[in-house]
């Protein structure tokens, strides 16, 4: 008993699942002897562990019980002091509907669950929400994705590389250490990995194709990198595409540099229009915060750019808005606010901002074309961004070699060895094989805030590679600071679901969904488009030859053609804001 908070912890107990296996999880209980309404995580990170004590992120526990809620921590299945190995996504839907009713069926449950938590712990949300299981009355999943092929993979079907292997080695070391297990080629599979995390180039290097270390460690790897495409492995796990069977709402949270800010975009728009229910459809409420997806990525301060005290996640009080959330649909109290249907931090300007819906009512899409004179190569190149189309047709031209990639640098990334956020990327720009647009100097301030794009006519000597985007705002003291970014493969041009190789030498027209950002380019600043092949380990490289990053393949060097003219308009599509200021 904690007599400073009165509230009491039931530490490790056994909730059994279908299947007869039990998973251990802690009761955290209010003063009192109940009933209380109860919300639920679900974490492979540990119970126990103090990123879900002390993390900005995340609602307060001791402040969720004071205000009257028992709250249940639950170590997912193969993790913690739950039983068997980790196997991701397996046991999400099926595990959280048995842990949902044993709760409802509790007498100190008054018959009202709730769910929360990020990124891994937002995908048993998803998957039990689809099934609509009568408890459930709300959820909370935050930076974490409903369509789990978008949670390792990009919209257009690149491997989310730095995020899958650093969350994959985390996973297998886990696995591999297991209490119990002496095996001595798994401890040393174990140390493999554990080093690979505090060395960039190791872990972006360890083998896949040979089932090394990772694959020992946690085998799911090997399945999914054997589906780079979305088919009916992927279709199984997608909660999203079953919309109209979710009846509950959901409280998304994102950062702009989060991995997963297009797919917690993407969830909420398509509730608010295909949600099961008035409450799924009217329930919604999204959050973006100038926040990266991993620890120490939530203060609003980064090398490059800070965006003040209130871009902190602290600033943006996420216990008040859980509490707000969980008191209207858990509780069922309809005279509680639960707050601004949409709130947004607007970068440029570095303050918060309530809004009636996503996207903005009130966006209008402008094209910025892209012109040159065929030497956009580098920031000191002669692509320019412009309003109205080229008049001469031009092509830019540039060598990517899988060996040696464009670097990521900062951005929506998750991985070791860097940084996510809005990184400086004038070194990138000095490479021959990033072709650089940019705008004149702005008079008047420009707010760009919504979903971006990038629609390229191309062409390529090889039969597969990819074509990467990035916006950056260019600021008077030269720092190019980037926005938002995105990738397609080319052999998923058309379709994840299916792959059309490319004929080389012909010329596609192909459209790269970039993300979303909220940025006012002030006066004196630059609007830049960064044009490549290759973002990595944000990305897997392409091999140019039509393989996977799961099969071994000789890379091969691909002369890659970007084209703007009358008939081929290349453009960067911005969502535009003008409001009076």
């Amino acid at each position: 008993m904690d007599k400073r908070m009165s509230l009491c912890i039931d530490a490790g107990v056994a909730v059994p699942m279908r299947d007869g296996v039990t998973l251990a999880t802690d009761l955290w209980k209010p003063a009192g002897t109940g009933p209380w309404p109860v919300l639920l995580a679900r974490t492979p990170y540990g119970r126990t562990s103090t990123a879900h004590l002390g993390n900005p992120k995340l609602p307060d526990i001791r402040a969720l019980v004071e205000h009257g809620y028992l709250v249940v921590v639950q170590d997912v299945r193969g993790t913690g002091d739950s039983p068997g190995v980790m196997e991701p996504h397996r046991f999400d839907r099926s595990d959280t509907l048995d842990t949902v009713a044993w709760i409802a069926a509790r007498p100190w449950c008054d018959g009202s669950v709730g769910m929360w938590g990020a990124s891994y712990m937002g995908f048993p949300q998803w998957q039990a929400a689809t099934e609509a299981p009568p408890a459930l009355r709300a959820i909370a999943p935050l930076m974490t994705s409903a369509d789990v092929y978008r949670a390792w993979y990009s919209a257009q079907g690149g491997v989310s590389q730095g995020t899958l292997f650093n969350w994959s080695a985390r996973m297998a070391a886990a696995n591999l250490s297991r209490t119990g297990n002496d095996d001595p080629s798994d401890q040393r599979a174990a140390a493999e990995i554990r080093a690979a995390l505090d060395d960039a180039d190791t872990l972006n290097s360890l083998s896949i194709g040979d089932r090394g270390a990772l694959l020992r460690g946690l085998p799911w790897l090997g399945e999914m990198l054997a589906h780079p495409g979305y088919d009916a492995y992927w279709e199984a796990l997608a909660a999203l595409n079953r919309s109209s069977a979710i009846t509950v709402p959901a409280l998304n949270m994102t950062g702009w540099y989060d991995v997963f800010a297009g797919e917690v975009v993407r969830a909420y728009t398509t509730m608010r229009r295909t949600g099961g229910s008035v409450a799924a459809r009217e329930g919604q409420r999204l959050i973006i915060g100038p926040w990266g997806h991993g620890d120490g990525a939530d203060q609003g301060v980064f090398p490059d750019r800070s965006f003040g005290p209130a871009g902190s996640v602290r600033a943006a009080a996420m216990t008040q808005a859980h509490l707000r959330f969980f008191d209207r649909w858990v509780r069922g109290r309809t005279e509680v606010e639960p707050g601004a249907r949409v709130r947004i931090f607007v970068m440029g300007l570095d303050r918060w901002r309530e809004e009636e819906d996503w996207p903005l009512p009130d966006t209008r899409y402008e094209d910025y074309f892209l012109h040159s004179s065929g030497r956009a190569n580098t920031s000191e190149g002669d692509g320019r961004l412009y309003r109205s189309p080229a008049s001469d047709e031009v092509d830019d031209s540039f060598s990517y070699d899988p060996l040696d990639p464009v670097p990521t640098v900062g951005g929506a990334t998750l991985g070791v060895g860097g940084f996510s956020g809005p990184a400086d990327q004038a070194a990138v720009e000095r490479r021959a094989d990033v072709l650089c647009y940019t705008g004149d100097r702005l008079d008047e301030p420009l707010e760009v805030t919504g979903h971006v794009a990038l629609t390229v006519h191309m062409s390529s000597t090889a039969v597969d590679t990819d074509v990467t985007g990035k916006l950056v705002d260019v600021f008077p003291d030269g720092r190019a600071i980037i926005l938002c970014e995105g990738l397609c493969r080319l052999r998923y041009r058309a379709s994840v679901s299916r792959p059309q190789p490319l004929e080389p030498g012909r010329v596609v027209e192909v459209t790269i969904d970039m993300g979303v950002t909220s940025n006012v380019f002030r006066p004196g600043h630059r609007i830049r488009l960064e044009v490549s092949s290759s973002n990595f380990p944000r990305y897997d490289r392409n091999t140019n030859n039509g393989g996977t990053l799961a099969a071994t393949t000789e890379p091969r060097v691909a002369r890659n053609r970007i084209f703007h003219g009358p008939t081929r308009p290349s453009r960067l599509t911005l969502p535009v804001i003008a409001r009076p200021r």
